[in-house]
């Protein structure tokens, strides 16, 4: 009995609060009619009151959103503007998507502004709605952008950059906000705009060719692998050689040695031939193919006071042991015909000098033993006969390999006089001058 004596109460309180809150609602309704009388009298005052109004929420709404949520959401996040920027870190989208609230308040309130021309009022909300729009594909833009500074920094972001297809996603989405804001500047439905596309398609691929192109050969250099950041490439049509800086959808960046920057179509590297130098970079050995060019009429037989000097030298004692006992063994088959000099075999000092490079090359602690190492006669010619050397340093870096490429042939050029042997170069005129001063005193 007591339940129901409370029920009944509790039933009587909700009807005696329904009177009241028919009366709040009645009183509401007469202050309504009140500003609706106000503003039919003072029309533009009503007017600008109304819009400062309005502008007034748009801006508080605005403040609390940047203000007061983002830095709350930043704080629990664990994120601060000074260390994000230091770490190159742009959150901009987030504030691109703040500035929807405001534009939203404009949109949704416009309406309720008095004595405003209804054609104002559409166009304003058809404006809003077409920045909401176009703010929401500058935020995902940038959000982005932000996605591929964070892929960036991994370890293997030079073999599969991404950077390609972030603008090309980019592309897709402002176009389809183009479309978007179009349709609502209008006040027309985005499916009346897209079904006009099929005519214009043929126009489209005119335009975005560059673009297609592109793409496609963003994706077979991604999947082939033919290119990455860092990589050495050299393209003689187009005066490019150095380091691949950034690979994009359109183009190629590549710093020159001299620091100069060549910007390439990316479609250009299916293309046309290039070369890149990261396999050598990889092998951990990059070549020396150099030759000393001889003079030919240096080139003789050693006899045996000049094979027991160049037997001094460390890298030549087996060489010239075992080549001298095969050469006395060959020539013992000679019989009567080896006692005559022009039928036996002799050592020559260019096969001699030949093996000491070969030996020096061997011994030495900056050429890489695995690779292929070698020193070879090339075909003779007017400016002497080329002995090449042909080996691969055990450092790819470029100022170190220079400095052993060029201590070698220091020390190949100092001592090929103790072979007997002369570099062949053309005449200079200090030749000629001291030709001149010869002749002058046999005469």
């Amino acid at each position: 009995m007591q339940l129901f004596h409370a029920s009944g109460r509790l039933g009587s309180g909700l009807l005696a609060d329904k009177p009241a809150a028919d009366g709040y609602e009645e009183t509401m309704q007469e202050q309504w009619a009140l500003v609706d009388t106000w503003s039919a009298e003072h029309g533009q005052l009503a007017m600008w009151a109304g819009l400062a109004i309005l502008l007034s929420l748009a801006w508080l709404a605005n403040f609390i959103v940047k203000h007061i949520l983002l830095r709350a959401v930043f704080r629990l996040l664990g994120l601060q503007k000074q260390q994000c920027e230091q770490r190159g870190l742009d959150f901009r989208f987030v504030n691109r998507l703040a500035n929807v609230v405001p534009a939203l308040v404009i949109s949704t309130l416009i309406s309720r502004v008095p004595q405003l021309p209804e054609l104002l009022t559409t166009v304003t909300i058809n404006v809003s709605n077409a920045f909401v729009v176009l703010t929401i594909a500058i935020a995902i833009s940038n959000l982005l952008t932000l996605i591929n500074t964070l892929y960036s920094r991994r370890p293997d972001a030079n073999n599969k950059p991404i950077k390609g297809y972030i603008q090309l996603l980019k592309i897709v989405i402002y176009a389809v906000a183009l479309i978007l804001m179009i349709a609502a500047l209008f006040d027309r439905s985005p499916l009346i705009l897209l079904s006009g596309l099929g005519a214009m398609a043929a126009v489209l691929m005119l335009i975005f060719q560059d673009t297609l192109l592109s793409l496609v050969a963003s994706v077979q250099i991604s999947s082939n692998d033919v290119i990455r950041v860092g990589d050495w490439v050299e393209m003689p049509q187009l005066n490019a050689d150095g380091d691949v800086i950034d690979i994009a959808l359109h183009t190629v960046k590549i710093q020159n040695w001299d620091r100069t920057i060549t910007t390439i179509p990316t479609r250009r590297f299916m293309t046309d031939p290039f070369k890149n130098w990261r396999g050598m970079q990889e092998s951990g050995g990059r070549r020396i193919k150099r030759s000393l060019m001889l003079d030919q009429q240096s080139v003789s037989f050693l006899d045996t006071e000049q094979i027991s000097r160049l037997s001094r030298f460390r890298l030549l004692q087996s060489y010239l042991a075992a080549k001298q006992r095969e050469i006395d063994e060959w020539n013992q088959t000679l019989a009567e015909k080896g006692k005559e000099p022009v039928n036996t075999r002799r050592i020559t000092n260019i096969g001699t000098f030949r093996a000491y490079v070969l030996n020096y090359l061997k011994h030495h602690a900056s050429i890489h033993q695995n690779m292929t190492c070698m020193v070879r006669q090339l075909a003779p010619s007017a400016d002497g006969l080329p002995l090449e050397i042909y080996c691969f340093t055990s450092t790819t870096a470029w100022l170190e390999y220079e400095g052993i490429q060029s201590d070698i042939f220091d020390h190949l050029l100092a001592i090929l006089p103790e072979f007997g042997l002369r570099v062949y170069q053309h005449p200079s005129g200090m030749d000629v001058r001291a030709l001149q001063s010869v002749l002058a005193q046999q005469h």
